[in-house]
């Protein structure tokens, strides 16, 4: 078995976390779940397939994933979200990097690939993102942003990419999508309000019909069907949404500070 360690975080993915980690038991005797507080049962379907299960109260999505990489007992870390599942031929291919000792690399990309519900795998010309998800924990680490979920290497990390796609089952119902999407949007507004940065007051008008293009042609969604369109409008409204929140709190910190200071009732 490659001496590699797998970290999952996970809330209340009961549905398909056994999915996620049936996909890789062959690959660890490893498998690190940080939970964040599910009700589902979500714990104990992890167990019972050999993964421990740690419980870490949410602190977002960098630093969320730093405390699992500080949990992993071996050199070499595979992130997954609780979503995504390696098939058969990717496992293979993570295998054989450690058939003959250390990987040629110290960071490889993979490709994920998004499955939207009714698809049996994922569209032969569908949009895919590849970061890093396998490399030395001594070669890089999660970014410690609580929104931009990326690993950050050390300067001269060889990296490489793999030839397989992790499958990506990330819409469970569009009221989902949509649920969670306004959640990125609440902790992205947080961040550019942390970071200082102020979006120009245009990007209320031009940010969602640009990012349902983005979503609909860039990325291919046009090639899905109805669901296609769909989650390019849900897209699109997240990032308008992201850019309308962070406006809301710039009016409404003006409004308190043009107001006047309230009166303090005299004691009699």
């Amino acid at each position: 078995m490659p001496p590699l360690s797998i970290f999952i975080i996970a809330r209340d993915e009961a549905d398909r976390i056994a999915r996620t980690i049936a996909a890789v038991r062959a690959l660890s005797d490893d498998i690190v779940v940080i939970d964040s507080g599910s009700t589902d049962g979500t714990q104990a379907i992890a167990e019972s397939l050999g993964a421990r299960v740690i419980f870490n109260p949410w602190p977002g999505y960098g630093p969320q994933k730093r405390f699992a990489e500080d949990q992993c007992r071996h050199d070499w870390l595979l992130n997954l979200d609780a979503d995504e599942v390696v098939p058969p031929d990717l496992a293979a291919e993570i295998a054989s990097l450690f058939a003959n000792g250390e990987p040629a690399a110290d960071a490889f990309e993979l490709r994920i690939a998004e499955i939207f519900p009714g698809e049996p795998a994922p569209h032969r010309l569908a949009y895919a993102l590849a970061p890093v998800r396998l490399y030395r924990k001594d070669k890089g680490r999660y970014s410690p942003s609580p929104v931009h979920d990326r690993v950050d290497l050390v300067a001269g990390a060889r990296v490489a990419r793999l030839k397989g796609t992790v499958h990506h089952f990330s819409v469970r119902s569009l009221g989902e999508q949509m649920a969670k999407l306004n959640g990125y949007s609440d902790a992205q507004a947080d961040d550019l309000d942390k970071r200082g940065i102020t979006l120009s007051v245009f990007r209320l008008v031009a940010e969602f019909p640009a990012n349902f293009i983005k979503a609909y042609i860039g990325r291919r969604h046009a090639l899905r069907g109805v669901y296609g369109f769909m989650t390019a409008m849900n897209y699109a409204f997240y990032r308008y949404l992201r850019v309308a929140k962070h406006w809301e709190r710039r009016l409404q910190r003006r409004t308190d500070a043009a107001a006047p200071p309230q009166q303090k009732s005299d004691e009699n």
